[in-house]
């Protein structure tokens, strides 16, 4: 057997057939047809990534449909060559979209789709799918509601209503949700403490029944709101308090104010209960004719007043002027002493809280008074003490004469009937009413 192998390694033939086998065993093992193959169709390393909240895009009639329940946007799953993911995400030329333009009016399933992005690229778009409606679009326009928040006014302030421009706005949107409008506002934000008119864009919300917020197109979406602010205040009469006691001898005749009447400013509700405003003279330490500045004294609540002094002219006699000038009276007149001590000294009086009555007004009608809201007034009286002394609030009867007017806001003079002999000042000249038609029963 040995001689056998030794014989055939011997021949030529045999080593060239052994060459040639081994050379194809070694072909086999380096060569692989299919793993060539696919290194040639796989360009690079292969990866995976997520692409958050990416825009979808709807096409639909727009000029005569609204769609609802569309997606804002989408998140994006690839797979795919590295290279081929890292162009999508930097450059995201690709677009997310809805295809509508034969969609039918109605709710419907839609399915979203993508385009313009490698074919190399497995995506996954997440929803896939849409539950839409499709609506009938409307236009409508809607008076629009101007607020504010009064808590924000200072204290002794007061606003008017606030006014909107342009009073309008047109809506547009799903006719369902047209109908379904209750209110359109447009509230102003602005901070606090307010002492003066304020104007500013506030943008405008339509709302339904149960003030949720609705889906719409507003033009123009913000609109300028100004609300009038003033300060609240009120004319009320001045009066003189004397404290004290004059010293022996001396007669206070008069006091007189430069100015009977100032202008109070605070809340609402304590102007309506402030009836007059004072000053306050120390008797006990005048004893000749003066002219003193006093300050204008407010009740607990009044925020301000105007004049916040007042000049009063004090006439002061004593018993040496007295006796003198009754001396020189007798002589130069030669009237008895009754008649000069009857010539009285003119005083003011005070009377608060009168009402104002209606007159005159047409069955037909109600009058309310609006200002002063209170119903009634305080007057100042000025005559000779001998009369002025005796007086009552029930001799005075204040009055507005309604006869000829209509339903409405009118400004109405206010009329005092009194005594004659005497001067009657009423803190506020005329009183604001509305008159309007009674209920038919």
């Amino acid at each position: 057997m040995d001689k056998l192998i030794d014989k055939m390694v011997d021949t030529r033939w045999f080593m060239k057939i052994v060459a040639l086998i081994l050379a194809l065993f070694l072909f086999d093992s380096v060569y692989d047809s299919d793993k060539e193959l696919k290194e040639i169709n796989v360009p690079g390393q292969q990866d995976s990534a997520i692409i958050e909240d990416v825009p979808v895009k709807s096409y639909y009639d727009t000029e005569n449909l609204v769609v609802t329940g569309m997606p804002d946007t989408v998140d994006l799953s690839m797979k795919g060559p590295k290279s081929h993911l890292e162009s999508a995400k930097k450059q995201q030329n690709f677009e997310v979209y809805v295809d509508l333009t034969n969609a039918e009016i109605g709710s419907q399933r839609v399915e979203i789709k993508i385009r313009d992005i490698s074919d190399k690229l497995d995506v996954t778009i997440n929803p896939q799918y849409a539950d839409v409606t499709v609506h009938e679009k409307v236009t409508q326009e809607f008076k629009v509601d101007a607020e504010f928040n009064n808590s924000l006014l200072a204290e002794g302030y007061t606003a008017e209503a606030a006014s909107a421009e342009p009073k309008t706005v047109k809506i547009t949107g799903a006719k369902e949700v047209i109908e379904r409008i209750s209110f359109v506002k447009a509230t102003l934000d602005v901070k606090g403490p307010i002492t003066e008119t304020i104007a500013d864009d506030a943008t405008v919300r339509v709302l339904d029944r149960e003030m949720n917020k609705l889906d719409v197109i507003v033009e123009p979406q913000a609109i300028r709101v100004t609300v009038p602010v003033k300060q609240l205040s009120k004319t009320v009469p001045i009066t003189i308090v004397r404290n004290g006691e004059p010293q022996d001898g001396v007669t206070i005749n008069s006091i007189k104010l430069d100015v009977n009447e100032a202008s109070i400013t605070g809340r609402e509700d304590i102007l309506s209960e402030t009836e007059s405003v004072r000053v306050e003279v120390d008797v006990s330490k005048i004893g000749e004719d003066t002219v003193l500045t006093l300050p204008v004294i407010i009740p607990d609540g009044v925020s301000a007043v105007d004049p916040k002094t007042v000049k009063a002219s004090i006439d002061v006699s004593t018993k040496e002027n007295a006796e003198t000038e009754e001396e020189e009276e007798e002589k130069s007149t030669e009237k008895p002493a009754e008649e000069t001590q009857a010539q009285d000294q003119e005083v003011t009086k005070t009377f608060s809280s009168l009402s104002i009555n209606l007159a005159g007004l047409s069955e037909e009608y109600e009058a309310a008074l609006k200002n002063p809201a209170s119903g009634k007034i305080s007057i100042t009286v000025t005559g000779k003490s001998s009369t002025v002394q005796d007086l009552k609030a029930d001799d005075f009867n204040l009055y507005l004469s309604l006869a000829d007017l209509g339903e409405g806001d009118h400004e109405v003079p206010i009329n005092i009937d009194g005594p004659s002999g005497v001067d009657i000042k009423p803190a506020a000249g005329k009183a604001n009413i509305t008159i309007t038609k009674k209920e038919e029963v």
